[in-house]
């Protein structure tokens, strides 16, 4: 599972972003009888039930809300990514997630230099917003990354959809990137685990978050896919519900093997 926090700190207190919401949500799967990789992205305004938690990280009650919402509760450390983890897994029927890895916005740029810079298509226009990202191909570095990946509001319909489809682009020519350095570099993958460490949170150790990294690196990412349903604007905020037949049909497709 892997979470991006809207705040720009580095993770190093108790509460270092209590508080702050996942704005991109999605799940990594490794194919290891195909040997390949899928992406399934999920909507950050999707509504679903999720656990409240305290700022002890102790739950109380239930929410129905956004589904970025269900990382604001707790201390903003392992007990509010345990509950994104809880509350996606739910969403999915249950479905159990191996891992999570969360990072903050700060280390967005810091990722994306440490494989050299991320090459995406650009079809919005980010000339209010940021100049130096032209329209079509470009290779992101730095402040740059950030822009492209967490700008919504003043670019094209403001809809977190819209934004979704460049973190499509966004994921694919990173995945290439990496496979790039790790030819390069066989220790590759320990260096990025280093360099990003101060960024995020997870329950993989250090060694496993490499490892992972090492023995999947060159599975194609063969499909990005995220859940299909309706946007609707609420009293507050928009509402995503997801549309429920063509969820169980993505959910056995990508998840479960045909029976012989």
């Amino acid at each position: 599972l892997l979470m991006s926090v809207d705040h720009d700190d580095v993770v190093t207190g108790q509460d270092a972003d209590r508080g702050h919401t996942a704005d991109m949500i999605g799940l990594l799967i490794f194919d290891e009888k195909a040997e390949e990789a899928r992406l399934l992205l999920l909507n950050r305004d999707t509504m679903v039930m999720m656990d409240g938690l305290n700022d002890q990280g102790f739950k109380e009650g239930k929410y129905f809300s956004q589904l970025a919402l269900s990382h604001a509760f707790g201390t903003g450390r392992e007990d509010s990514c345990e509950n994104v983890r809880d509350t996606v897994s739910a969403l999915l029927y249950d479905l159990h997630i191996d891992y999570y890895v969360s990072m903050n916005m700060g280390g967005i740029g810091v990722l994306n230099d440490a494989v050299g810079g991320v090459t995406v298509q650009v079809t919005d226009d980010f000339s209010h917003i940021d100049p130096s990202i032209g329209m079509g191909t470009v290779t992101l570095h730095g402040q740059q990354a950030e822009n492209f990946i967490r700008t919504r509001k003043g670019l094209g319909d403001q809809l977190n959809l819209s934004r979704m489809a460049r973190h499509e682009t966004y994921f694919q020519g990173f995945i290439s990137a990496v496979q790039d350095r790790m030819k390069e570099d066989s220790l590759f993958a320990l260096s990025l685990y280093e360099t990003i460490s101060p960024y995020i949170v997870t329950d993989c150790s250090g060694n496993a978050l490499t490892g992972i990294i090492e023995r999947y690196a060159d599975y194609p990412l063969v499909e990005i896919v995220s859940t299909e349903g309706q946007n609707v604007k609420g009293s507050q905020y928009m509402e995503y519900y997801v549309d429920e037949e063509k969820l169980d049909d993505l959910i056995l497709r990508l998840f479960y093997a045909p029976r012989a």
